[in-house]
């Protein structure tokens, strides 16, 4: 049995990080490591919303 997931709550939950973590870099920026690390994790919500969109496929299906 496959357990329910909230998409939509999972979506709003990685636009936020990906929000703070925009932010992060902005403030950042004159700092190299933080700058590096914050286009890291940005690569990281990126693959996380291609797999939330893809689930979002399935269920409109």
């Amino acid at each position: 049995m496959n357990p329910m997931i909230d998409i939509e709550r999972l979506n709003l939950s990685i636009q936020r990080a990906r929000q703070a973590v925009e932010e992060l870099k902005e403030l950042g920026e004159d700092f190299p490591a933080v700058a590096r690390n914050a286009e890291r994790i940005l690569a990281s919500l990126k693959m996380l919303e291609i797999n939330v969109s893809d689930l979002m496929k399935e269920e409109s299906k």
